[in-house]
């Protein structure tokens, strides 16, 4: 198993100088690769860690070392919002935004003096970085080869994406989080699973089975989590690249101004204050999807949220918690659909309403976001069974770690019997990679691993650390009868 570049301990030593040891270490590889390096350096980063910063920071050390720049993304949004922060954080770039015909970016991209928008790349030539979607690039003919990319949210990246893209650079810096949704595809791909070249594989780990001399890097503290979260979202979703929060125990506070009504979700809402985590529990039932108890659970909580005026303290200062603060994340459109018509029923407004707005989406569309207090309809709620959809890793991950301050989840009762009652059956594939259950010691890990690739057997990870949240979740439980 590949092992990543550690220069501290983040358990140990202090958030910032870890950080930037890691940092510097990162760009080094990546402006000053020494004679004979990979022509890749990829970097592992959890929720919150500087990724963007780092991008930033990267782009301006390639330009000032005299190098054009080409930065490959996801989606629009992420292009946009990159745009928008590179233009924004280093004025001195000049920024072409690359899109397609029918398509026409953000204004939050196109605001500022130093960025310049066209359908053509040989409008854009001139500019010292373009950015754009892989799915633009991958039509990008007939232009000399950047020396140095950098692709953003690699992870989310197909590995075929990253086939059609790689004739335009020699050199490239791969960033994303190891936790999040893997790729998304519309056909089916089990015809490649277990093979190197399985195309529905994220481009990372395609890239680290064809080059094993690439030792991925970390970035090793979360500045988004608040203490409270970063150790279990650690040890669930990230245990063998652990992190720990820039913060300490006390560093965030958050407070409601008014007294309590006595009812569970209150209750939720002071524990969650309190603590970091609250599960707001109601009656174990099969329901629907959009089980219209959940969901009125749901808008309740952020109703009373924004009602009883919490203010929030943390090292950026003191604000109250206003709706652009606060998410609603869900497993499904339909349900987070339903979530927003039951908001806007009970006067809150939502994405889309002028003046700030509660966020209201599924956690596809949550990745790289943040906010002070998430609510989340657990993807378990209320379901007779636990399908490989609803038990996705990174479906979870996301939904847990979009927080600075605390997340309130609402389920109903009895998922962990459920997850008892549905192990993972998902039949082996040979060659597919190996995983580690959460909380298994790493040195039984590191004895089985070796022999367990040779056999291609795979670990139902996504199993393991639904158990491990809903562990930490139990000690915050209040019940809704």
């Amino acid at each position: 198993m590949t092992s990543t570049v550690s220069l501290l301990d983040p358990t140990t030593t202090d958030p910032g100088a870890a950080a930037d040891a890691a940092v510097a270490a990162i760009l080094d590889a990546t402006v000053r690769p020494a004679p004979g390096a990979p022509r890749g350096v990829v970097v592992d980063s959890p929720p919150g860690a500087g990724k963007s910063t780092l991008v930033v920071k990267a782009a301006q050390e390639l330009v000032g070392a005299g190098e054009r720049l080409m930065i490959v993304a996801q989606t629009n949004g992420q292009v946009d919002d990159l745009v928008d922060r590179l233009a924004s954080k280093a004025p001195e770039l000049t920024i072409g935004r690359l899109h397609s015909a029918d398509a026409r970016p953000a204004a939050e991209a196109l605001r500022h003096p130093n960025v310049l928008a066209g359908a053509k790349v040989g409008e854009l030539l001139g500019q010292s970085v373009v950015v754009s979607t892989a799915a633009k690039w991958q039509w990008v003919k007939e232009v000399e080869p950047w020396r140095h990319a950098i692709v953003d949210e690699a992870y989310q990246m197909r590995s075929d994406a990253l086939l059609a893209v790689a004739r335009l650079f020699e050199r490239a810096l791969f960033v994303g989080d190891p936790g999040q949704l893997d790729p998304f595809t519309v056909v089916g791909t089990e015809q490649w699973s277990g093979q190197s070249y399985d195309p529905s594989n994220s481009a990372v780990v395609t890239l680290l089975a064809h080059n094993p001399a690439i030792v991925p890097h970390r970035l090793p503290v979360s500045w988004r989590l608040p203490a409270s979260a970063a150790p279990l979202i650690s040890a669930a979703f990230y245990p063998y690249t652990p992190f720990r929060s820039g913060t300490g125990p006390g560093d965030r506070l958050l407070f409601p101004t008014l007294a309590p009504d006595g009812t569970p979700v209150d209750a939720a809402i002071d524990e969650a204050a309190e603590s970091g985590w609250a599960l707001l529990e109601l009656p174990a039932r099969h329901t629907v999807r959009t089980d219209p108890q959940a969901v009125a659970t749901v808008a309740e909580t952020v109703r009373r949220l924004l009602e009883r005026r919490l203010v929030a303290r943390s090292e950026q200062g003191r604000a109250p918690l206003t709706a652009d603060r606060i998410a609603v994340g869900t497993a499904h459109r339909d349900q987070a659909a339903a979530v927003r018509a039951a908001l806007a029923a009970a006067g809150v407004p939502v994405d889309g309403a002028a003046g700030p707005a509660v966020t209201v989406d599924t956690a596809n569309r949550l990745q790289g976001r943040e906010y002070d207090v998430t609510v989340v309809l657990h993807p378990l709620s209320g379901r007779p069974d636990a399908t490989a959809f609803h038990l996705e890793t990174g479906r979870l991950c996301v939904l847990a770690s979009r927080h600075r301050h605390a997340c309130i989840v609402v389920a109903r009762g009895g998922i962990a019997e459920l997850l008892d009652d549905h192990p993972a059956t998902d039949p082996v594939q040979l060659g597919a990679a190996v995983r580690i259950p959460p909380g298994w010691p790493e040195e039984v890990g590191t004895r089985l691993i070796p022999l367990l690739e040779r056999v291609g057997a795979q670990f139902p990870d996504g199993w393991e650390a639904n158990h491990r949240v809903l562990q930490e979740l139990a000690e915050h439980r209040v019940r809704f009868r």
